[in-house]
C-alpha cells in the first residue's frame, strides 16, 4: 500500500511540476487527477480492514482519480467560457487549483464613492450570470475592496455595498441565491501598493471566486 500511494505521490507531485510548461485544459486535469487519486487511495486504504488496505487503496484510487479529473475537466470547461466572454472587458481571470477568481477593476463596475453599478457594466455582469447559470456545480463568494485612503468606517460600508450590488444583480439574472455570498473587506488584502494612485486604483475592486461544489 506505501508503495502505491509513493508512486500516486509521485505522479501528482510531477503534474504539478509540469503545468507551467503545458498549456491547454488537459494539465490542470491531470493535476486534479492526481491529487484525487493520492487522496483516493489514503482514504480507501483508511476504510479498509488492515488485510484489504491494499485493495482499498487502489479502489479509492481509482475512484479519486476520477472525481479530480472530472472536478479540474468541469472547471477547465468553465475557465475557458469566461475568458472568452469576458475577454476585452478589464475582467481578468486567474485560476489557482480548480479555484477560479474574476478581479473586477472599480473604475469600470462602479462611479467613484459610488455603489450603484455603472450601466454600461451590465453586459459583462449578464456575461458572467450566463457562464454561472451554465455551470451551476461552484459556490460564488463575491469580496469588496477598497484602497486605504478615507476614514476605514466610510471603506467598509462601500466595500459591503459594492459586493452587495454585484450579489444582487447576478440574482435578477437567475443565478440562484444559495449559491450566491457577498462580504467587505475594506481596504484589507491590498493587490498593489497604496502609495501610487494606480496601486490604489488597483485595490478599488470586487472579486468574484468560483468554488467547485465537489472537491
Amino acid at each position: 500500500m506505501k508503495k502505491l500511494i509513493v508512486f500516486l505521490s509521485v505522479i501528482a507531485f510531477t503534474g504539478c511540476a509540469t503545468m507551467d510548461s503545458q498549456n491547454g485544459d488537459n494539465a490542470k486535469t491531470k493535476k486534479g487527477a492526481g491529487i484525487g487519486a493520492i487522496a483516493g487511495a489514503v482514504l480507501g486504504a483508511a476504510a479498509s480492514s488492515k488485510s484489504d488496505r491494499g485493495r482499498g487503496a487502489l479502489t479509492g484510487a481509482v475512484i479519486g482519480a476520477a472525481v479530480g479529473g472530472g472536478v479540474g475537466h468541469y472547471m477547465d470547461k468553465q475557465e475557458k467560457e469566461l475568458r472568452e466572454k469576458l475577454k476585452d472587458s478589464g475582467v481578468q481571470v486567474s485560476r489557482q487549483g480548480n479555484d477560479l477568481n474574476l478581479i473586477m477593476p472599480g473604475n469600470i463596475t462602479f462611479a467613484v464613492g459610488k455603489s450603484d453599478i455603472r450601466a454600461d457594466f451590465y453586459s459583462v455582469l449578464n456575461s458572467v450570470a450566463q457562464a454561472l447559470k451554465q455551470y451551476d456545480q461552484t459556490t460564488v463568494r463575491i469580496s469588496g475592496y477598497t484602497d486605504s485612503t478615507g476614514p476605514l468606517s466610510l471603506n467598509q460600508r462601500l466595500s459591503e455595498d459594492r459586493a452587495a450590488a454585484v450579489r444582487s444583480y447576478l440574482l435578477a439574472q437567475g443565478v440562484a441565491s444559495d449559491r450566491i455570498d457577498s462580504a467587505g473587506y475594506g481596504p484589507a488584502n491590498p493587490i498593489a501598493s497604496n502609495a501610487s494612485e494606480e496601486g490604489r486604483q488597483a485595490n478599488r475592486r470586487v472579486e468574484i471566486k468560483l468554488i467547485p461544489i465537489q472537491q
